[in-house]
């Protein structure tokens, strides 16, 4: 069975920093390209970021690039999300995702994904 179970979320002033971790089980984590997506209240779920297989190729959405950086270690089965300079916009419930994927596969649609964390609420106050 396929788990996926977000940590790091909390509470921070505008300026912080949060690191967000994705630990994964249940599948070889390897061979999956993972994504990170948030929700914020009363919108739909947007993208964030993505990274393929070996971690070598990243992809951030407009808003976040610059501030927020993704990485992978795959013998610990884990992604993470280095988040700094957060803005209150930045307020939301962040989750992550993943996809069997070929090497250079990475991926911005949440329709591409085939599993998924319960999330972690990151809240950043003014």
């Amino acid at each position: 069975q396929v788990q996926l179970v977000e940590s790091g979320g909390g509470l921070v002033q505008a300026g912080g920093s949060l690191r967000l971790s994705c630990a994964a089980s249940g599948l070889r984590f390897s061979n999956y390209a993972m994504g990170w997506f948030r929700q914020a209240p009363g919108k739909e779920r947007e993208f964030v970021s993505a990274i393929n297989r070996s971690g070598g190729t990243t992809y951030y959405a407009d808003s976040v690039n610059g501030r927020l950086t993704v990485s992978r270690d795959n013998a610990k089965g884990t992604v993470y999300l280095q988040m700094n300079s957060l803005k209150p916009e930045d307020t939301a419930v962040y989750y992550c995702a993943a996809v069997w994927s070929t090497e250079w596969g990475i991926y911005r649609l949440s329709r591409e994904y085939n599993y998924w964390g319960q999330g972690t609420q990151v809240t950043v106050s003014s």
